[in-house]
C-alpha cells in the first residue's frame, strides 16, 4: 500500500528523520510507536505532505481509478497504470484526492462550524464530485449525527476525535493515517475509536497508519508494529512479537 524508502527530513540543522524505510501492508493496522521526540508525527507530516522531505521517495498504491485518472497525464502513466504513484512532491489536497485520510495529532476541527460542516469540508476532495456526506459515516460514529447542527467547538474531546475522524472518511480513503488518537479522551471513546478501526479493516478493507503510545490499545487493534528511535527504525513486526524486552528497551521512560 505504502512504502518509504530512505526518507530524510531536518528542521533547519536539526537531521529529524534518518534514513527511514517501511512498508505499510495494504488492509492492516500498522502502529507506529516510540518515546516522544522520535519522529513519529514528523514522518505522518512527511507522508501527508505537511512536511517538506530532503530526500528519499514515497510510494503509494492508489485505486484502480485514482491510478487511471493519474495515467491520463502523460504517455508513461499510460503504461505503468498498475503501479504505484511517487507522492514524495506531492500536494498535501492531491494525496487526499488520491485517497490518504489523515487525522492530525490534535484533531484540528473548526471550532465555530457545526458538525455537518466540519464533515462538509472533506466533501471538496472527492474525485467524484459527491456533494452529500456518506450514511456510512452516521453508521460508524452515531452521535455525529445526533449533534450534526452543534458547533464543533461545543463537543467534547472524545466528541471532537470522532468527527475528526469522520471527516477524515468523508472522502473514503484507502489509507487512513491517524496520529495519538486516543489522547486525551475517556476510555470509552478510545475503545469505541478502536472497533471502528477494525470494522474499517474488516468490511471496508482500509489500510490504516496508526501513531499510538498506549500498549493495550495497541495490541488489541493493531496488526503490526514499527518502533521508531532517534528518527530510525529499530523493530517491527506482527503485533504478537511485541516482547517486554522490546518495550523496556524502546518505550518504556
Amino acid at each position: 500500500m505504502l512504502t518509504i524508502e530512505s526518507l530524510n527530513q531536518f528542521y533547519g540543522e536539526s537531521h529529524t528523520l534518518w534514513d527511514l524505510t517501511l512498508e505499510i501492508p495494504a488492509g492492516q493496522c500498522t502502529c507506529v510507536m516510540g518515546r516522544n521526540g522520535v519522529g513519529k508525527t514528523t514522518l505522518m507530516k512527511c507522508i501527508m505532505g505537511e512536511e517538506v522531505v530532503r530526500d528519499g521517495a514515497l510510494h503509494y498504491l492508489a485505486g484502480d481509478e485514482a491510478q487511471k485518472s493519474e495515467a491520463k497525464k502523460s504517455e508513461v502513466e499510460k503504461s505503468t497504470v498498475d503501479k504505484s504513484l511517487d507522492l514524495t512532491r506531492r500536494k498535501l489536497e492531491d494525496r487526499a484526492r488520491l485517497g490518504i485520510g489523515y487525522v492530525p495529532q490534535g484533531r484540528q476541527i473548526f471550532p465555530l462550524m457545526t458538525v455537518e460542516e466540519n464533515l462538509r469540508t472533506g466533501l471538496a476532495v472527492r474525485r467524484d464530485g459527491l456533494r452529500q456526506i456518506p450514511e456510512r459515516i452516521y453508521e460508524l460514529f452515531p452521535v455525529l449525527k445526533e449533534m450534526r447542527h452543534r458547533r464543533g467547538g461545543d463537543l467534547s474531546g472524545g466528541q471532537q476525535q470522532q468527527l475528526a475522524i469522520g471527516r477524515a472518511l468523508v472522502i473514503e480513503p484507502r489509507l487512513l493515517i491517524l496520529d495519538e488518537p486516543g489522547e486525551g479522551i475517556q476510555p470509552n471513546i478510545v475503545a469505541q475509536i478502536g472497533e471502528v478501526i477494525r470494522r474499517l479493516i474488516k468490511e471496508d478493507g482500509l489500510t490504516v497508519l496508526l501513531v499510538e503510545q498506549k500498549l493495550p490499545f495497541a495490541r488489541k487493534y493493531a496488526d503490526r508494529f514499527v518502533i521508531m528511535d532517534r528518527g530510525r527504525r529499530v523493530a517491527e513486526g506482527e503485533i504478537a512479537g511485541l516482547s517486554d524486552e522490546l518495550i523496556k528497551q524502546h518505550l518504556t521512560v
